[in-house]
């Protein structure tokens, strides 16, 4: 070989040597000049990256290089916890195809060029990081790029135009991000789709792009809670190759296309939470493949149709639509169906006899129908069933005694039928089950001690059954009870002494049985309980005094016994919602803390008890005075009222005599605002066109002045009393006119006439939040305008508390005193029963502590009904059961609740049962169900239910202050 020719070959090796090198030395001084510059690092996780480190950077932590070029093709930051701003020079290494850094803590907005600096990039993903603001708009097309993937960011806006002309993309996710723009038509330009995720942003209101069809190599897509509008389009047939569709939680309307049935391919159609109606299409005989079908939470009519029946599907869900007429036959012939919901229809006849018997069936429901006859006698016969669900039809007959051998059996709720008989022998130690319910059948027999073997069961509710026999003391050994309802049977024998051994009972309801004996002293150990109901039995003996030392019971009635003895005085350190001892054998004298009229009706028939007052049904407690000191007890209040009328007609005369003075300069003004009216305009407008509220302290009018502009105002009840003090109420409009508050509604003016007094406010254009949750205007406020609602009319409650000198109480807040502007800023108003604290106690008049009504029924806080007394932390209370209200939707005595019940109760009985059963999403049985909610408004939904409860504790001590409340809320909102 001549000198030349080795010379080439010579070279040529040296090329291939120190090509590499100078490639990776560039990619080195790229990686360590973002790392220094760019990123955070505070775990030290990137401590290898050092240019003298052995093959550097290819063995640098998540640098991955070519083999025969060592030069960086990949990146892949993924959950290393670094942070930093969006580092868009990673992509000057032109040889980088995957750009990988998600679940980090990338903040801040993406620069339109920096990101330009990416065009060439195969897969970038950013998902899970801090990223904000507007997608930049793209100055190159990116050419390459196949993945996608911005997920779980707070990008905003409209998504750019750029982002629809890339040409190989077939993966784009950009769920749970803020973006607010519409769902554009463009999305299906990029052909080469086969996942699209768009679910879990607040898009305006858009239909599904009506070319959607065009996307024929689509098998995802995942639009749950997207704000979708309309129909959905009939081209979505033509998605042929989609395995995946979920439009679940959006607004869709009108009827399910019959072209659905070119999805051949599809295995799970998840359609729930819409306004679809119309009946289900018969198209559904193509879907061979589908295994996942949900249609519930829609508006759907017609039959259950035999196509949908006969697929082999494992999960079907149609509850909650108006679907009527019987359960296909052929649905027992599917030897894969494990999950059938069908509640909440009106599904009539029987069950098909074969359920079951196919298919190990694992979850069971049909509530709430109008179904009937025998339970099929195979539902169970695979032995995997775990929630049995019937409650609410007409089901008669026994239950089958198969369905004792469920070891597998969970949840048990066959409430409200026909059902009776003997329960299966093995129906009472299911090992797994937690909620056992079986209220209003006709079940008899006894609890048998096997009932030992349930260890998991948190609640029994046999009530208003044919039980009878004795509690066995197996019971006892259920470790997990929190609920047991055995009310309105025939138990009897004494009251099982081993039952206070279950820390963790919460509810104790057993009246209305023949149980006698006596009430166990060891009842104290109880420290959970909070509803303890023995009455309507034949229990005898004392009322242990231990009772009085249970920390949580707010509900106690132990009436229509024969208990016997006083009435122990530790009693009174309870604090009670509901207190009942009337007819019994009690005697001597009721407790001075309860003998009052606000108790009388818990004491009534029992002979042997007296009262140091005088009230009807109970007798006197004192002996009979002297005729002397009777007379004067009779002449006293007489001689006071007969100086009063005295002083009255000597005032009264007065007027008489001045009447032209008086009349000519009776009117007192103040005003606080520079006002544009006169009285007499005023005075002329209320009449009863303009009344838009009435209240308990007087009828507020709507006014248009001359000048154009709106006021309220409100004239108060006239008392009728020429010896009411006009020092007091002037006083109080001083107050009250001085405040200056964003979130208080303003007092304009007040006037004070011989027979009337008016206040003048400032007119809120969208009334009372009151009117706007539960008026017939079909306003439905979204889920951010209530919190931020919430937060404002605290930050009012709070001033009024913590920065008026001296403090203020409200006295009652509710949401119709909480007024929304023409933007819906909350202002608290109404001061009607508004008193100022002094040094923390209340105002007194005439040397009494004020007890007149002091709030609204459903927002009085529980320790007024036996102290009579308030203090902020009512006004707080009252402000938990607003935030109650804005969650719910429903007002604070809704019907729903029960005789019984309130809303606070209510909302907390939920959380317990949810939380009891584990069932985990106790929240959509709270919320607002006319609320659109995305995944953050849930967040932010369960910690304000967690202020609410507890503004709303019991006891006063552990509630918040306003001040406390607010900064609560605002951390939410951080």
């Amino acid at each position: 070989m001549d000198f030349t020719m080795r010379l080439l070959i010579v070279l040529l090796f040296s090329a291939a040597l120190v090509t590499p090198t100078s490639s990776s030395s560039r990619d080195v001084a790229v990686l360590l000049r973002v790392k220094t510059r760019q990123l955070g690092d505070s775990g030290g996780v990137l401590g290898d990256w050092n240019e003298s480190a052995p093959g550097a950077p290819c063995h640098w932590t998540g640098i991955t290089c070519d083999r025969r070029s060592r030069a960086v093709v990949s990146i892949n930051l993924g959950g290393l916890e670094v942070s930093g701003g969006f580092p868009a020079d990673f992509c000057r290494i032109s040889t980088l195809r995957s750009l990988n850094l998600s679940d980090n803590y990338f903040g801040g907005e993406i620069n339109a060029d920096s990101f330009s600096l990416c065009s060439h990039l195969e897969f970038l993903d950013i998902s899970s990081n801090l990223l904000v603001g507007e997608l930049p708009e793209l100055r190159r097309e990116f050419s390459n790029l196949t993945t996608f993937d911005l997920q779980a960011n707070n990008f905003s806006g409209e998504i750019p135009a750029g982002f629809f002309r890339m040409p190989k993309l077939r993966k784009l996710y950009l769920v749970n991000n803020l973006f607010n723009g519409t769902v554009p038509e463009s999305l299906s330009n990029l052909t080469e789709l086969t996942h699209l995720v768009i679910a879990f942003n607040p898009f305006t209101s858009s239909p599904l792009p009506p070319s959607i069809g065009r996307l024929k190599k689509l098998q995802f897509l995942y639009a749950r809670e997207a704000n979708l509008m309309g129909a959905i389009p009939d081209s979505i047939g033509r998605l042929v190759n989609l395995r995946i569709l979920d439009l679940s939680f959006n607004a869709l309307s009108g009827k399910i296309p019959e072209t659905m049935g070119g999805l051949k391919r599809a295995e799970e159609i998840l359609l729930y939470g819409n306004q679809l109606s119309g009946e289900l299409p018969d198209a559904f005989s193509n879907l061979t493949s589908l295994a996942f079908f949900d249609a519930s939470q829609n508006m759907l009519t017609g039959r259950i149709p035999e196509s949908l029946a006969r697929l082999h599907l494992e999960l079907l869900h149609l509850n909650d639509n108006d679907l009527e007429g019987e359960i296909p036959e052929s649905l027992s012939l599917n030897p894969k169906l494990s999950d059938l919901k069908l509640f909440n229809n009106k599904l009539s006849g029987k069950l098909p006899e074969n359920l079951g018997m196919n298919s190990e069936l694992m979850d069971f429901d049909v509530s709430g129908n109008n179904l009937e006859g025998p339970l099929p006698p195979n539902l169970c016969s695979k032995k995997m069933l775990r929630n049995l669900i019937l409650f609410n039809n007409r089901f008669s007959g026994s239950i089958p005694e198969s369905y004792g051998e469920c070891s597998c059996m969970r949840y048990v709720r066959i409430q409200n039928n026909e059902l009776s008989g003997k329960l299966p022998t093995g129906f009472w130690s299911f090992p797994e089950c937690q909620l056992f319910e079986l209220r209003e059948n006709k079940f008899e027999g006894t609890i048998l001690p096997s009932i030992s073997s349930a260890r998991e069961m948190m609640q029994i509710l046999i009530s208003d059954n044919n039980f009878s026999g004795e509690l066995p003391v197996e019971i006892c050994e259920l470790p997990d009870l929190v609920v047991m309802d055995m009310s309105r049977n025939r138990f009897s024998g004494p009251f099982p002494t081993c039952l206070t051994r279950l820390q963790n009972l919460q509810k104790l309801h057993l009246q209305e049985n023949l149980m006698g004996g006596e009430i166990p002293q060891s009842v104290g150990s109880w420290t959970a309980l909070t509803d303890l109901n023995l009455s309507f039995n034949q229990f005898t003996g004392k009322i242990p005094s231990s009772l009085g030392s249970l920390p949580v019971l707010n509900y106690l009635d132990l009436s229509w016994n024969k208990i016997s003895g006083e009435i122990p005085a530790s009693l009174t350190k309870l604090k009670l919602n509901t207190f009942n001892l009337s007819n019994n054998k009690l005697e001597g004298k009721v407790p001075s803390e309860f003998d009052n009229s606000f108790f009388l009706s818990s004491f009534v028939g029992n002979p042997g008890l007296c009262s140091s007052l005088n009230f009807n049904g109970l007798p006197s407690c004192t002996k009979h005075r002297s005729t002397h000191s009777h007379l004067l007890g009779i002449l006293a209040p007489c001689a006071v009222i007969l100086v009063g009328l005295l002083i009255c007609l000597s005032i009264k005369a007065k007027n008489l005599i001045s009447g032209r003075k008086r009349s000519k300069h009776s009117l007192k003004r103040i005003a606080f605002q520079k006002i544009q009216f006169k009285e007499s305009e005023l005075l002329a407008s209320l009449i009863n066109e303009n009344i838009i509220a009435r209240g308990g302290s007087g009828q507020v009018f709507g006014v248009k002045l001359k000048n154009g502009k709106m006021v309220a105002v409100k004239k108060l009840w006239e008392a009728n009393r020429e010896c009411e003090s006009e020092v007091v109420f002037k006083a109080e409009m001083e107050t009250l006119g001085s405040i200056r508050h964003k979130n208080i509604v303003k007092l304009l003016y007040g006037c004070m006439g011989k027979d009337f007094k008016i206040l003048v406010y400032e007119y809120m254009e969208n009334g009372s939040l009151g009117d706007v949750l539960h008026g017939e205007e079909g306003v439905v406020l979204d889920w951010p305008t209530r919190f931020n609602i919430a937060v404002g009319a605290a930050q009012g409650l709070a001033y009024l508390h913590h920065d008026c000198v001296p403090p203020i109480l409200h006295r009652d807040i509710k949401s119709n005193n909480i007024l929304l502007d023409k933007d819906f800023r909350p202002k608290v108003a109404d001061f009607g029963l508004a008193k100022m604290m002094y040094r923390g106690t209340e105002v007194q008049e005439s040397g009494q502590v004020m007890s007149h009504v002091a709030g609204s029924y459903g927002y009085i806080a529980p320790e007024y009904a036996y102290t009579l007394r308030i203090s902020e932390r009512s006004d707080v209370y009252s402000f938990g059961v607003v935030l109650l209200e804005l969650i719910s939707g429903k007002r604070p005595n809704d019907e729903c609740f029960g005789d019984d019940n309130n809303m606070v109760k209510w909302a907390s009985n939920v959380i317990i049962e949810e939380e009891t059963n584990g069932f985990g999403d106790e929240l959509y049985h709270i919320v607002d169900p006319r609320m659109n909610l995305f995944p953050r408004d849930l967040e932010e939904i369960k910690k304000l239910l967690n202020v609410a409860l507890l503004c709303t504790s019991a006891f006063p001590v552990d509630r918040p202050s306003m001040r406390r409340v607010v900064k609560l809320l605002k951390d939410i909102s951080r």
